[in-house]
């Protein structure tokens, strides 16, 4: 029988309980993109296939987005926020042209916050159809990103109808928006989301059910409540842990005052769990989009706005319920034309803090799985 000193003697010289002799190999997962959903590098410590240890790697997209904004006049800005989270322009811009608008005490028409709304859920429709696409293909799978993108097609091509452009929108102004609804496009975007709604279910009886995509994530990158507040997690991942928190429900913004949001919150707390969610929300911002749409006011679709914006000195705080979570930008106003200081609180950034924890002794081929459920962008990651 091994005595306590021979398995100590055991472990210094790498060898297991099962006398195999082993050692911990650095790999490197990343930069590149396709592996790591940006130019993320990953570098794990594994011992055999176990992760013993994983160390974020970020900067490689740095594009100095704080420093620019600082640089910029308020209204040239809202372009620059398309590069951030460039999933989800239309969200960052609300968010940028929100901050603007609390500094300076203005708040745009009723008809203007429900387009913002409308824009904003197809947004969240788009970023979530592809990280439920891409996931997919993670795991294996290469239909759902194929139907995916067909369907953010869709949203994309309204975008370039209503704003001239498909992914750089620059769509949002301060006081409201750019252009009112081209004849026609309301029409459109009812006869899209009924098509999407029917392509939904497709997606979901190919994904939710199947059992190679059921083993690979459910019980994998578990994360408790306590944990996901602790981290600081928003979105998606914090509502997967069963906490219940959403902006637009307990801080509600423009036209979501009006516009009850149902919130989707699963306990699960696992990759399996966080996808889900992302499903569920889809439907919610369907539900969503046809409110704004038969509630749609009439009148101006921006307020009268000087050509220099000078908000008063001050400081603000805005934040949005973006397809990761609370995107928050910060203000402080010296009464010039330029912010003298710009600050974004990215969800995606404050998520991958959590990787590190969510792979240690999970299999290497987990790494993806988890990975992948994060739902990262790493254009606001190093932003």
């Amino acid at each position: 029988m091994a005595t306590n000193q021979d398995t100590d003697l055991q472990a210094q010289a790498g060898i297991s309980a099962e006398g195999t002799k082993t050692q911990e190999m650095l790999l490197n997962l990343g930069p590149q993109h396709p592996s790591t959903h940006g130019v993320l590098r990953l570098i794990m410590t594994l011992e055999g296939e176990t992760i013993t240890g994983c160390t974020p790697v970020i900067g490689y997209l740095h594009r100095g987005l704080e420093k620019i904004l600082e640089n910029r006049p308020y209204m040239g800005g809202i372009r620059y926020m398309d590069n951030s989270d460039y999933l989800s322009p239309m969200l960052n811009e609300t968010a940028y042209v929100g901050a603007v608008e609390q500094l300076m005490g203005i708040e745009a028409p009723r008809r203007a916050q429900y387009i913002r709304l409308l824009t904003n859920e197809l947004q969240r429709i788009a970023s979530h159809l592809v990280g439920i696409g891409t996931y997919g293909m993670d795991l294996g799978a290469s239909t759902p990103i194929l139907w995916a993108f067909r369907d953010r097609e869709g949203i994309l091509s309204m975008f370039e109808a209503l704003g001239g452009s498909r992914f750089n929108v620059n769509y949002m102004r301060v006081g409201g928006v750019l252009h009112d609804f081209p004849k026609g496009w309301l029409d459109e975007c009812s006869a899209f989301l009924d098509r999407l709604e029917e392509n939904m279910k497709e997606m979901d009886a190919l994904l939710s059910g199947n059992e190679i995509f059921m083993s690979r994530t459910q019980g994998v990158g578990y994360i408790d409540p306590q944990q996901a507040l602790a981290y600081g997690l928003t979105g998606p991942m914090l509502r997967a842990s069963g906490v219940n928190w959403d902006l637009r429900v307990n801080r509600p913004y423009m036209a979501y005052r009006e516009v009850p949001v149902n919130t989707y919150v699963r306990q699960e707390g696992d990759c399996y769990a966080r996808y889900y969610v992302r499903m569920q929300e889809i439907t919610e911002s369907i539900r969503l989009c046809r409110v704004a749409i038969d509630k749609m006011p009439g009148g101006a679709i921006s307020t009268r706005t000087p050509i220099a914006l000078r908000p008063p000195r001050g400081e603000t705080y805005f934040a949005v319920e973006s397809s990761k979570g609370e995107l928050g930008v910060y203000m402080i106003s010296d009464g010039s034309e330029y912010p003298w200081r710009a600050k974004l609180r990215g969800p995606s950034f404050i998520n991958l803090q959590i990787v590190p924890e969510l792979m240690r002794g999970h299999k290497m081929s987990d790494a993806i799985a988890i990975l992948g459920s994060t739902d990262i962008v790493l254009g606001e990651v190093d932003r």
